[in-house]
C-alpha cells in the first residue's frame, strides 16, 4: 500500500468519498453524511487527506483530519477531527484503516494538534471497533451530529 497526500477534490478522493457516501445512505436511510467540508479544510498544515493505493495503483482507503478549534459545535482547541475513513469493501480486514488511522494521527501530531476526535454512528460496528482497539474513548459529542441519537464521538490524546 502507498499513501499519497491528495486534495479533498482530487478524482479519486471524490470517488472514495462518493463511496462512502453511498454506504452512509445504505447504513442510515439518510442521504450520506451531511457534515459541511471543503477542500481547503484538508490542507496542509491545518489538515490532511490521505489515499492509499493498492499495487496496480487503485485507491482502495482514505481519511483525513482537518483542525478545528473551540466553537459552538462543541470542539476544543486544538483538535483534530478524523473524517471520511473509508476502506473499499473488497480491501476491508487487512489492516489498512489501521495503518491510514495512524498516519493520519502521526500528521496531526506533527502539525501540533493535541487531540484527534471523532463522529460515527451506532450502525458503524466496525469503525466502532477500530477506533477503540486503537485507544480512542468516548468524548462529549461535538459536530453536526452532536444532537442525534445514533451520533458517538470518540477522543484521543496525541
Amino acid at each position: 500500500m502507498i499513501i499519497r497526500r491528495v486534495r479533498f477534490d482530487h478524482p479519486d478522493a471524490v470517488k472514495l468519498n462518493d463511496e462512502v457516501q453511498a454506504e452512509y445512505h445504505q447504513r442510515y436511510g439518510d442521504g450520506g453524511d451531511a457534515t459541511v467540508l471543503d477542500a481547503a479544510d484538508f490542507d496542509p498544515p491545518r489538515g490532511v487527506y490521505l489515499i492509499a493505493y493498492d499495487e496496480r495503483d487503485r485507491p482502495v482507503a482514505t481519511g483525513g483530519w482537518r483542525s478545528q478549534d473551540r466553537n459552538e459545535e462543541g470542539n476544543e482547541d486544538g483538535d483534530a477531527e478524523l473524517k471520511r475513513m473509508y476502506v473499499v469493501a473488497e480491501m476491508r480486514g487487512r489492516g489498512l484503516a489501521r495503518r491510514m488511522l495512524a498516519a493520519l494521527e502521526e500528521d496531526a501530531r506533527m502539525a501540533g494538534r493535541v487531540r484527534m476526535v471523532l463522529e460515527t454512528g451506532t450502525k458503524q460496528p466496525e469503525a466502532i471497533a477500530l477506533y477503540t482497539s486503537s485507544g480512542y474513548e468516548p468524548c462529549a459529542k461535538f459536530g453536526y451530529y452532536r444532537h442525534h441519537e445514533d451520533s458517538l464521538c470518540y477522543a484521543k490524546r496525541l
